[in-house]
């Protein structure tokens, strides 16, 4: 039997006569055929609960943490190199993917329970990882700890004193289980210290943080600490610090002193200090705000020359002066793989920023271009989502968009204000040749798909006006716009606008547009609204 009948049977064994334990030697071959690095990836899982979903982008700089994601010879990144550990682990079918359910995009895994207990078996026997659930150790009597899993749903604290804790490199906890940690002045080699959705006791100000002196990774989001205390600063060797859900209203002045610090995921509404231009060593930044009062933070920004991720929460995008200065910072960062921008309090100007070539994913909101930018072109071949809005859309410009080779979900506002005459725009043969979500707003005029365009298009909404409907029925009074042209199509969206029709014309219009999503092969769901 190969790797991929097993994979296909597990959970299923005895249905299909496959005996367990023959399954269980199978699994331990495919475990054993890893190379080192990955197996140690593996084991590492079982610092995770039974039934978790472990996020990918965690997960990925938890290994970096400990230091099982090494620079390698063809200079890719830690971040990168770790992602291709994850994906071989999915590939080998030794974790399973979750997507985004919108995206379709990996953002977790999860381990099959039989996997999992392998990983079990072999971190226990192998002394990698000790769990403990309320007072009870149920992985091993092990003296010397070397990576801890708490659990805990009681308010007990239990001794450690048969319990070495001078060596551990990792402690994970959920729940109540801050309660049955030794203080952290214990851990004299921590690495990774993650207590996300871990409630701390009320007055916990994490004592002797800044003695942690080798901690890499600090995940502290959802614990319902009052703040981060300020001996943060002395953690000069962390690389990811994650307080998403902890509601701080700003970051100590002392993170700047964290010259090593590669990931930074804080809330939309968290400040951060004076000096961020400093930790030229980040990657990924989630979410800065940036604010009119806060000028200096977004001219901060163009020193970060090594980051690959960046979301921005701006406000208000309606400031000229903090807009142009975003820009120009913003164009001096070409190793961004990922911007994404939420505006709010006016609109921002992006005619002079232009794209680096590399672009993975673009979310522009309420940050306008006059046209679309001559950037956007076939060149940009890793772009796979875009939102973007236009002040006004020609035919070609439709045409450039469709050539995007790897363009999987696409937002596309168009200000149809600026649109005094409706026009009618074709999307071709073999255009968006990978999308599957589309929306198409703001458009004045219709949209017509012809034979072979959009082939894998799953999701679609659009703008559709009442009046369209005369100029686009068929002779025999069907509404003709080539959705039955959309084979892959599941699900449609319609923001429906009147603009001047009486009430029979929107009648008329609606039930054109229900008839045409009845007959269309796939059953379309679908919802008009307005």
């Amino acid at each position: 039997m190969d790797w991929y009948e097993v994979c296909n049977s597990i959970g299923t064994g005895l249905e299909y006569g496959l005996d367990v334990e023959n399954m269980r030697k199978i699994l331990a071959y495919s475990y054993y055929d890893l190379p080192p690095r990955l197996r140690t990836c593996l084991l590492y899982l079982s610092v995770f609960p039974e039934d978790c979903a472990i996020e990918k982008f965690r997960l990925i700089w938890m290994w970096i943490a400990e230091g099982f994601v090494q620079h390698d010879e063809q200079g890719k990144g830690l971040y990168e190199l770790g992602e291709y550990y994850f994906n071989e682990l999915i590939n080998k079918s030794l974790i399973q993917p979750v997507y985004d359910r919108y995206e379709a995009i990996i953002e977790s895994c999860r381990v099959h329970d039989m996997v999992l207990d392998l990983v079990h078996s072999i971190s226990s026997e192998e002394n990698f990882v000790t769990i403990l659930i309320n007072e009870h150790n149920v992985s091993h009597q092990a003296k010397t700890v070397r990576r801890l899993l708490l659990q805990s749903n009681t308010d007990q604290a239990i001794p450690f004193a048969s319990m070495n804790m001078l060596q551990v490199r990792s402690v994970v906890a959920f729940s109540l289980a801050f309660n049955l940690l030794p203080a952290l002045g214990t851990f004299r080699v921590l690495r990774v210290l993650n207590l996300k959705n871990c409630r701390l006791p009320q007055g916990c100000e994490l004592k002797n943080l800044g003695n942690l002196l080798h901690l890499r990774y600090l995940g502290i989001g959802r614990t319902y600490s009052a703040q981060l205390p300020d001996d943060v600063g002395n953690l000069r060797y962390l690389q990811t610090l994650d307080v998403v859900g902890s509601s701080f209203s700003s970051l100590p002045s002392t993170i700047v002193q964290l010259r090593h610090l590669m990931c930074l995921c804080i809330d939309q509404n968290t400040r951060v200090p004076n000096g961020i231009g400093s930790l030229t060593s980040l990657e990924n930044i989630s979410t800065l705000y940036i604010c009119d009062d806060y000028m200096n933070i977004s001219e901060e920004l163009c020193h970060l020359r090594n980051l690959r991720v960046l979301d921005i929460f701006l406000f208000p995008a309606g400031n000229d002066n903090l807009g142009k200065s975003l820009v120009m910072s913003l164009c001096k960062l070409q190793k961004l793989q990922s911007l994404t921008i939420w505006a709010t309090g006016g609109e921002c100007n992006f005619d002079a920023w232009v794209a680096p070539r590399h672009l993975h994913r673009l979310e522009l909101q309420c940050c306008w271009f006059s046209r679309l930018p001559d950037w956007m072109n076939s060149s940009l071949r890793d772009l796979s989502v875009l939102r973007i809005s236009v002040r006004e859309l020609h035919q070609d410009d439709l045409e450039i968009l469709g050539r995007l080779p790897a363009l999987r979900h696409l937002y596309l506002m168009v200000d149809h204000e600026n649109l005094k005459i409706p026009r009618r725009f074709i999307i071709g043969a073999r255009s968006f040749p990978c999308l599957v979500g589309c929306r198409l707003l703001g458009f004045l005029g219709a949209v017509v798909f012809q034979h072979g365009a959009m082939m894998r298009l799953a999701s679609l909404a659009f703008t559709f006006h009442a009046r369209e409907v005369r100029e686009m029925t068929s002779s025999d009074g069907r509404l003709d716009f080539g959705l039955e042209n959309l084979l892959s199509l599941q699900d449609v969206l319609v923001y429906f606008r009147s603009r001047g029709a009486n009430e029979m014309e929107v009648a008329e219009a609606k039930a054109a547009l229900s008839h045409a999503f009845e007959i269309h092969p796939n059953h379309l769901e679908y919802d008009i609204w307005g």
